[in-house]
């Protein structure tokens, strides 16, 4: 086999939503970098990504109540709530540039507007979701935000979910109409479109084998042509790993003290699809549940409006299922191929503290076609089985590691970013509330791998991000400008701006 050695100054690995907008903020700081991505599969968006694998939330906290928790005294904490928010608004200011700039088209291709709402049973859980609407709607942040327990409103805002429901217990939803269903498929393909504009190097159907730290503090990565198994060497300054569930096993072979002492969970998700226009049309909203005592936030059910290929369909789950796979293209052997010396206690112990999760996963595994469609009827109390199929999502891999308030082997439900001590290499690892937050997970790995830059970079950054070093939360008047402005630029209010 030959092997080719070549340099460039940054490589991508994994052509992902993280990946991409990484790339295209690259771009525009500095125009004048090469970049390479490699990718294992043979196109982008093909895995996590993908608008089949994953819910299409724009998550933004208006209707996930797992962001907003009652404390002890009976008080709501909305502060995840309002953090998740904000960094949801820089991605909108993001993508409103690059509409603006005419290198991203037709924004309704990949986000559309949708009401985002909470869904609650029981009196206790009517109680909650009426504090917690009443501190949310007084937050300039959820401005809009309405609450009824009148089922005679709940059917005109959900009458699918009304109809034909007997249950005399209380029952209670919060609505907004801010939301948001985004395509992070679509919009990984457009924003790959753009780099290949640019001249930007996308190689797919290549692996990356490994990783090799040079005497100038450069990397070598070793990556393989999978179609004729050359073997091919690319040397550079900078190195992202954004691979979804295949992060962690590249970012343990870097060797890098961060990489240490971090564990993996993978947990695959299942979803019951309907696209009967019939009952489609009868449902038109995110309409978000409460987890299960015992069940862990990422298995939240929901019911989703979704405007995939500009077709409007529903989607109702998840439901979690085990393989030991870290892809859903990936291996039976990534799991343990995971444990090493250093991370084995780590593992360990999260198996001894998550027996209730790993209980939760054995149940949603032994369910049934028709199972799970009784738990959809919780939701849809006349749903029919021959409307809904099921469908395999992606694989999400949960962060395992050691820290000061859970102690050895916690168990992470959220986005987490690894970087080397000098900022040459960065990892991110984790689900939730992911790709609606990958500009704020970005601009983090910016300031953190590229510190002698930022000054030099920072009036690009605040053309492409208005917001950039201000607080939305301590500045309303502006949050209101930017949202009102990104509304209009993205197709998302009733006024809107045609770029030509």
């Amino acid at each position: 086999m030959d092997n080719i050695e070549k340099v460039t100054d940054v490589i991508l690995i994994g052509a992902g939503i993280m990946s991409a907008t990484l790339g295209a903020l690259l771009k525009e700081l500095v125009p004048e970098w090469e970049i390479k991505v490699f990718e294992k599969l043979g196109d982008s968006g093909e895995e996590s990504s993908n608008e089949w694998n994953n819910a299409g939330t724009g998550h933004s906290a208006l209707c996930e109540l797992n962001y907003t928790t009652e404390k002890s005294d009976g008080s709501i904490d909305i502060s995840k709530a309002i953090v998740i928010n904000e960094q949801f608004q820089l991605s909108r200011q993001f993508w409103s540039f690059l509409v603006k700039s005419n290198l991203l088209r037709n924004p309704k291709d990949f986000i559309m507007p949708i009401p985002h709402m909470s869904l609650v049973q029981g009196e206790k859980n009517v109680a909650f979701l009426k504090k917690r609407f009443e501190v949310l709607s007084n937050h300039p942040m959820f401005q809009g935000m309405e609450f009824s327990d009148d089922p005679d409103q709940l059917k005109e805002w959900i009458p699918l979910i009304m109809e034909g429901r007997t249950s005399e217990e209380p029952i209670a939803a919060t609505k907004i109409d801010s939301g948001t269903d985004v395509n992070f498929g679509a919009l990984t393909r457009m924003l790959f479109d753009h780099l290949k504009s640019k001249d930007v190097e996308i190689n797919y159907n290549h692996s990356v084998e490994d990783f090799k730290r040079l005497s100038d503090g450069s990397w070598e990565v070793k990556v393989q042509d999978i179609a004729n198994g050359t073997i091919e060497n690319h040397m550079a300054k900078f190195v992202f790993i954004g691979g979804g569930g295949g992060s962690l096993p590249l970012l343990q072979k870097t060797g890098i003290p961060e990489s240490k002492h971090i564990g993996g969970f993978p947990v695959s998700g299942l979803f019951m699809v309907c696209s009967n226009p019939e009952v489609v049309e009868q449902h038109h909203a995110k309409v978000y549940g409460k987890a299960k005592i015992g069940a862990p936030p990422m298995s939240v059910p929901h019911l989703d409006t979704r405007y995939i290929d500009n077709k409007r369909t529903l989607l109702f789950g998840p439901f979690a299922g085990f393989s030991p796979k870290f892809l859903k293209t990936g291996s039976n052997f990534d799991l343990i191929g995971s444990v090493k010396p250093d991370n084995v206690l780590t593992m360990l112990a999260a198996g001894v503290k998550e027996m209730a999760l790993t209980k939760y996963l054995i149940q949603q595994v032994m369910l049934s076609n028709e199972e799970r469609m009784e738990e959809l009827r919780e939701f849809i109390p006349n749903a029919k089985s021959e409307d809904w199929e099921v469908m395999s999502a992606g694989q999400r891999v949960q962060i395992i590691k050691d820290t000061e308030s859970g102690g050895k082997g916690t168990l992470q439900f959220g986005t987490e970013l690894i970087t080397s001590a000098d900022g040459s290499i960065a990892a991110l690892l984790g689900a939730s509330p992911g790709a609606s937050t990958v500009v704020h997970v970005m601009l983090e790995l910016l300031n953190k791998c590229f510190p002698q830059h930022m000054k030099e970079w920072e009036p690009k950054i605040k053309e492409m991000i208005p917001s950039y070093g201000l607080s939305l939360v301590e500045n309303p008047e502006l949050y209101k400008e930017i949202h009102d402005s990104t509304s209009q630029t993205l197709g998302l209010s009733e006024k809107e701006t045609v770029y030509l």
